[in-house]
């Protein structure tokens, strides 16, 4: 990893990175104008992005309700998988999550996505239930997890 990644609150200015980001990482991206909204518009987003080297490499959004964290969408470019990113992205919306108040924070995950699901449990989060057919482009089942931050 990147000795200078920093992980900072996304921008109007991060949008174009962000969403090459998303075309490169999901099957059914978001819109260019789905993260727009969220940044202008939702008042209970909150989008996090790790930049290495003046550029944006990964991305993190949540929906904060309550004292709930929802995390709605978390990639890293290609590229740049398998240096950690992914886990100080995840750190760092966590710290931004109990900064906003939350207590819990969840998230849907690919049961296939064993990668992913391996990050979220060092991160102490635990299996919630399953989302039968989630994911519209191949139906695949998620798997919910959930952490609860005791400090």
């Amino acid at each position: 990893m990147s000795e200078n990644v920093i992980y900072r609150e996304m921008t109007a200015r991060d949008i174009g990175q962000v969403y090459a980001i998303e075309l490169q990482s999901f099957t059914i991206p978001w819109t260019r104008d789905a993260f727009y909204h969220e940044v202008f518009y939702n008042d209970n987003a909150l989008y996090l992005v790790a930049e290495a080297d003046k550029r944006v490499v990964g991305y993190c959004g949540m929906w904060l309700i309550l004292d709930e964290a929802h995390i709605t969408n978390v990639a890293i470019l290609p590229q740049e998988r398998g240096k950690k990113l992914g886990e100080g992205l995840m750190r760092a919306a966590i710290q931004a999550a109990k900064e906003q108040g939350a207590r819990h924070m969840t998230l849907e995950v690919r049961v296939s996505n064993e990668t992913a699901q391996n990050l979220y449990r060092k991160l102490g989060f635990i299996e919630g239930g399953v989302r039968k057919r989630y994911y519209t482009d191949n139906y695949e089942d998620a798997l919910v997890m959930w952490v609860t931050f005791n400090d």
